[in-house]
């Protein structure tokens, strides 16, 4: 059965790669986008998105809505936009026509709203960016929200180094009272973090595989600029860690991973090596609150996975060969 996703990302390359690949995924549907700040900033968010669009069959995307989703951090301060990462418009050296505009198709939270509504349980929300709009969602409609069948975030990195700080990722880092929100308010979420992210890798013969196999033109010019950036922070990396990617594919592939259900806390420093830190509790104690005795609240976090089954279920949908 075709899995419908309302998908929240700042659509930089990983968050590209992520919407190629439901397209060709016929078990993903996705019926909106919230383009968002992050890597890169919310107008070109939008028009990654709006380039991506272009590049599939216009029959199979006249049901993806494009919403405008948050331009700023909860915390209020200025974003910095790691073009070293993503490029300068956030496709690596690519940069969108100008018929890719920045244009939304909605610029406020209504049609958002009435998408949950419209699916309820039938839709999963999957936050591949800064929560900033995801928790702005929270605080509007709580109950709402929390009718889906499930959210998945990736995002924090428990006892594995950061890719921001030494211990924070970077969609946590970059609102960390969104992530505290999001995790406090929400049901049935699904963390997916640097744990398993950074061993999705993508290796360059994969790539080129891929691009010898599939349609889409900047699949290629993309992840090997991606490569680059990796390879001179770590000359040993395998690969592209395809983050959102593997987060994306979590809804539909539940055997790839494995999960724990504990306690988490996102530190919310204004600055310095901890902010955005995501602790789990681990502590067997730790089950329950001692001035109320309620259970805490618990989120299921992947803390390893099967690189072998996401390597045959991503590269067969990205070259619609068997890999088995």
């Amino acid at each position: 059965m075709t899995q419908k996703v309302l998908l929240f990302g700042d659509v930089g390359i990983d968050d590209t790669i992520a919407l190629i690949y439901a397209y060709f995924n016929d078990d993903i549907d996705i019926i909106g986008v919230v383009a968002d700040y992050g890597n890169i900033p919310r107008e070109n968010a939008v028009a990654n998105t709006n380039y991506v669009r272009s590049l599939f069959e216009t029959g199979e995307v006249e049901d993806i809505s494009v919403f405008l989703g948050a331009k700023y951090p909860m915390t209020s301060d200025s974003v910095e936009y790691p073009t070293e990462i993503h490029g300068e418009y956030g496709l690596g050296p690519i940069i969108p026509p100008e018929t890719a505009n920045d244009e939304a198709d909605f610029e406020n939270f209504d049609g958002v709203i009435e998408i949950i509504k419209k699916y309820k349980d039938e839709l999963v929300i999957v936050n591949i960016g800064r929560l900033t709009s995801l928790a702005t969602l929270f605080l509007v409609s709580p109950n709402l929200v929390n009718e889906v069948k499930g959210i998945y975030v990736m995002g924090g990195a428990f006892w594995v180094p950061g890719n921001v700080t030494a211990v924070s990722e970077a969609n946590f880092h970059g609102d960390p009272v969104a992530a505290q929100i999001v995790l406090t308010y929400g049901e049935n979420v699904t963390i997916i973090p640097l744990n398993v992210t950074e061993r999705a890798i993508a290796t360059p013969q994969m790539v080129d595989y891929i691009d010898k196999n599939n349609p889409i033109t900047i699949i290629k010019t993309i992840l090997d600029f991606y490569y680059d950036f990796y390879k001179k922070r770590n000359p040993n990396v395998q690969g592209s860690p395809l983050h959102d990617v593997v987060t994306l594919m979590a809804v539909e592939n539940a055997g790839l991973f494995v999960y724990r259900k504990l306690p988490v806390h996102i530190v919310q420093a204004t600055k310095g090596t901890e902010r955005g830190q995501s602790i789990a509790d681990i502590r067997g104690f730790g089950s329950l609150q001692e001035e109320t005795e309620k259970e805490i609240k618990k989120h299921r976090i992947a803390f390893d996975f099967d690189y072998k089954k996401f390597y045959i279920k991503f590269m067969t949908t990205m070259t619609g060969n068997s890999f088995e």
